[in-house]
């Protein structure tokens, strides 16, 4: 098991409990991993709804209403796509918050404008707009993956308690 991200997930459990809320998870790049890491914490069926793994284009606008013209024109690594991920999997679910990641994991797929480590997350909030966040992380795949998990969960953790990093 990977202590890190428990510790975080368990974090994150604790926080939504607290709050009452649910949450629920749209993924590209990370491929459900975000799902697999709070449902390691016992008990996440009371504060995790579902996870969708929206790899493709069409999958996003299928599963999560995501529209192609946000699609074609910026492109499913970019801070409208995840706030348009995000929005969808609360529309899609029960839940209260969710977060949404796509990203260029590698080992190719980058471009000089998107590298391979760009990865964008958005987190939304039943009555308020989605925020999103762009990061650049280093490493090979597994690493940028990891990394996209650790940083979507800390971002749910500030949204739904400010000040709690």
């Amino acid at each position: 098991m990977d202590a890190e991200l428990y510790e975080v997930a368990g974090r994150v459990a604790d926080t939504l409990k607290a709050n009452a809320l649910v949450m629920a998870a749209a993924e590209s790049c990370t491929g459900g991993w975000i799902g697999q890491a709070v449902t390691m914490v016992p008990g996440s069926s009371k504060w995790f709804d579902r996870g969708f793994v929206t790899y493709t284009n069409e999958s996003k606008q299928e599963m999560l209403g995501v529209s192609a013209e946000t699609l074609k024109r910026f492109g499913a690594v970019s801070e409208q796509t995840v706030r348009e991920m995000a929005a969808g999997a609360l529309k899609a679910s029960h839940a209260q918050v969710a977060v949404a990641v796509s990203g260029v994991a590698g080992p190719d797929g980058g471009t000089s404008k998107k590298p391979v480590g760009t990865v964008c997350i958005a987190w939304c909030m039943t009555g308020s707009e989605p925020v999103a966040r762009s990061h650049r992380f280093q490493g090979d795949r597994d690493s940028v993956r990891r990394q996209s998990v650790i940083a979507a969960l800390e971002g749910l953790l500030e949204l739904v308690r400010p000040g709690s990093r």
